[in-house]
């Protein structure tokens, strides 16, 4: 008997470990993951929440969830505590476990979200890697009220795999992320080196050509060039620098300051209580401060701008406002340009909030709220 559920255990930690190991997207690859322990160990139902350092969750990956709990999209798995997120956040859960009853299956019966498949407890199991913790692994059968030690060994077997393949999956996206930021760099420095020393060329020889003919025709031909070859030089400086910022390296306030003298806008900022951001945030207020940097200059009608990014520790604010043309806008209706609703796209992928307040002649605020 022994002999038999030691090889099941070999089973089921070959052929995880085979798929974490092929895995390169978090949530695919967790889902596969865990819909695999779930077929071979002949139990009904699992998830796993991440949880960072603040206590936040997130539902990353299920299977075969009871319909009590696929309740409005899932909605008590992705919202309100429960013991077991609560232990984990506290230190108190750092090996696999039973947990005597499962909170939001509890609450689901009471308010009578549907059916829970007899399903009232389930095992709970850290992700681990190291001295790195990223979340739980939870695993439950119906009219299952107890997992055996043997069964707990296992699963936190399983765990220990999961929690490699998670600092793997994250390590290399951050290795693709300094890939591209590396790219950028590439990029950046060949159209200085070559498009933009082209243009200058063009420029001052379409001056010199103006110079050296009395002909009008002439020397408002020259001229048109030159002027074109101006214009292009300033989108050309423009998307160098939306590829490589300069003074990013000093924080992302003096990169816009930087970026918005660049564009002939006087930046009048304000920073509060704001230390080192993570790069994805970083990255995401950079792209939309360029965006209402631009704006600004083309629609406005002014040539200065208020910049204020503040920090509570939990969220960082930033808001950008213009005291120019301004435009009709209504929060109920669809947002009315293609920038704007990029902006919006990038906030949301962060999960934080985007507000656009104008009016004609009195200006555009643009807040954005992201946890962190």
């Amino acid at each position: 008997m022994r002999k038999k559920s030691f090889l099941l255990e070999l089973q089921v930690l070959k052929e995880i470990a085979e798929i974490l190991n092929e895995g390169t997207d978090l949530h695919s690859t967790l889902d596969c993951a865990l819909a695999k322990l779930i077929q071979i160990t002949g139990l009904e139902t699992g998830w796993i929440f991440l949880i960072d350092k603040n206590g936040s969750y997130e539902l990353v990956a299920s299977h075969e969830l009871p319909p009590a709990l696929t309740n409005e999209e899932v909605k008590p798995m992705c919202c309100g505590d429960c013991w077991c997120v609560s232990k984990y956040v506290q230190g108190r859960l750092n090996k696999a476990s039973n947990i005597m009853e499962c909170k939001r299956l509890e609450e689901s019966v009471i308010h009578n979200w549907g059916d829970t498949n007899g399903v009232t407890h389930h095992a709970t199991v850290p992700l681990q890697a190291g001295e790195e913790s990223f979340g739980l692994l939870n695993v439950a059968a119906s009219n299952k009220l107890q997992f055996d030690q043997e069964e707990l060994d296992l699963l936190g077997a399983v765990a220990l795999q999961i929690g490699t393949a998670i600092k793997r999956i994250q390590l290399t996206e951050k290795v693709k992320e300094i890939q591209v930021i590396e790219e950028r760099n590439r990029l950046a420095k060949d159209l200085h080196d070559s498009v933009s020393q082209l243009l200058f060329s063009i420029n001052v020889t379409a001056k010199a050509g103006g110079n050296v003919s009395d002909n009008k025709n002439v020397k408002d031909t020259f001229n048109h060039i030159q002027q074109i070859a101006q214009e292009a030089q300033a989108e050309m400086k423009a998307l160098i620098w939306q590829l490589r910022p300069q003074g990013i390296e000093k924080g992302i306030v003096s990169a816009l300051i930087n970026y918005g003298e660049m564009l002939g806008l006087k930046v009048h900022s304000q920073v509060k209580g704001v230390n080192v951001l993570p790069s994805k945030i970083e990255e995401t207020l950079w792209r939309i401060g360029q965006e209402a940097f631009n704006n600004c200059r083309k629609h406005s009608g002014q040539t200065e701008i208020y910049l204020q990014l503040s920090s509570n520790g939990k969220n960082i604010k930033m808001v950008v406002e213009d005291r120019g043309a301004g435009f009709v806008y209504l929060e109920n209706v669809s947002i009315p340009t293609l920038g704007l609703k990029s902006m919006r796209e990038r906030i949301e992928v962060l999960e934080g909030s985007f507000i656009v307040e104008s009016e004609i002649n009195k200006g555009t605020k643009i807040i954005i709220n992201i946890p962190f």
